[in-house]
């Protein structure tokens, strides 16, 4: 794994956005102090337009073609991150995330927000690929997949400023992690992080990029509960695990949505803890050795590979004792399974839930 990759995964655990406008990546090369010209009525008077980003020619996975600049964001509110269907790491994490981030926004995607995930590896992801993909993340309308040429792929994620020189274009797949949201009409840009609060990002696409068009309609702040510090098991469940995992039927990670993988609540009352711990760490190399029960739970959640997502024991230890306490707090009353009682494979195999994919 590379540095830049590690030091993006590694990154501060608190659910943060990385806001800013994009800065040197975004400013038009040697330009010179100008008088601006008049700006027509309706026009818009960002310099983030036409003359700035490419009109590359991009096919959807219905296999429709689509320009970047004309079809995809002019005068639109967009999020935009650039994936491979093979990544058996982040990029499956940054698909599950942005999906309940979809699912918060409801309607609006496709009418004043929408999503683009565009592939670096167009040889592999035909629009039959992508179209695949999307279906087994069971994304909803308004979010497009879409391939093209590599060099305009390149081109692209060098103006949107998620290209890292000497990493992207090296041999390996290894990229710059970081999404970015923007509404191309003000000139308003941020990148975001693939580990962020989806509550987070759904409010940023939803309200600060319009400019809090429509009033909000939440709660009271004086309803809100109690806030308390989170252990660090907690902290790494909630930017690793919650973009695929809830935690009981009243899990605010839990979006009102099927989760990629199951309910984590119980989990440590069906699994072995050395065969959790080390799923946690390695299960790419748990489903390369064809583990019985890792490929059980790759067939039963359609074939989504769990991230590799480089956690030491450490790691895996403090999440494993945060479910444990969660699940005590949940169903207190619940004997835990006898581990051992009859055939340890065939145990694995029919429990439920089960820890699918932690990301």
């Amino acid at each position: 794994m590379d540095t830049a990759r590690t030091q993006a995964l590694g990154m501060h655990l608190v659910l943060i956005l990385v806001t800013g406008l994009l800065a040197s990546q975004l400013l038009v090369a040697n330009q010179t102090p100008s008088t601006p010209a008049p700006v027509a009525a309706g026009e818009s008077t960002t310099p983030w337009g036409g003359d700035y980003f490419p009109n590359t020619l991009l096919t959807d996975q219905d296999g429709r073609q689509v320009h970047f600049f004309d079809d995809l964001i002019k005068g639109k509110v967009v999020v935009i991150n650039f994936i491979f269907t093979s990544c058996s790491d982040s990029c499956p994490l940054e698909t599950a995330r942005l999906r309940q981030v979809q699912k918060l926004l409801g309607d609006r995607v496709g009418k004043d927000i929408f999503f683009y995930s565009i592939s670096i590896d167009p040889l592999s992801d035909t629009p039959g690929v992508l179209k695949a993909y999307a279906q087994r993340f069971q994304v909803g309308p308004g979010w497009q997949f879409l391939t093209g040429e590599f060099g305009d792929v390149t081109e692209l994620r060098q103006k949107l400023g998620l290209f890292i020189e000497g990493v992207d274009n090296g041999r390996s797949k290894d990229h710059n992690l970081s999404l970015i949201v923007g509404n191309q009409q003000t000139g308003r840009w941020m990148k975001a992080s693939p580990f962020e609060n989806p509550w987070i990002l759904a409010d940023q696409l939803a309200n600060t990029l319009h400019n809090w068009k429509q009033p909000s309609m939440g709660e009271s702040y004086a309803n809100a509960p109690e806030i308390r510090p989170p252990s660090n098991g907690e902290e790494l469940f909630r930017t690793r695990c919650a973009s695929c995992h809830s935690l009981g039927p009243l899990d605010g990670q839990g979006i009102g949505m099927r989760s990629i993988g199951p309910d984590l609540v119980g989990v440590t009352r069906q699994r072995d803890p050395a065969w959790l711990s080390r799923w946690i760490r390695e299960p790419d190399r748990m489903l390369a050795e064809k583990d019985p029960i890792a490929m059980e739970l790759f067939e039963r959640f359609d074939k989504i590979p769990m991230p590799n997502l480089r956690m030491d024991e450490h790691s895996a230890q403090s999440i494993i004792e945060f479910l444990q306490e969660e699940t005590e707090r949940q169903q207190p009353l619940l004997t835990p399974l006898v581990i051992g009682a009859e055939d340890p494979q065939h145990q694995h195999a029919v429990a439920a839930p089960d820890m699918a994919r932690v990301q």
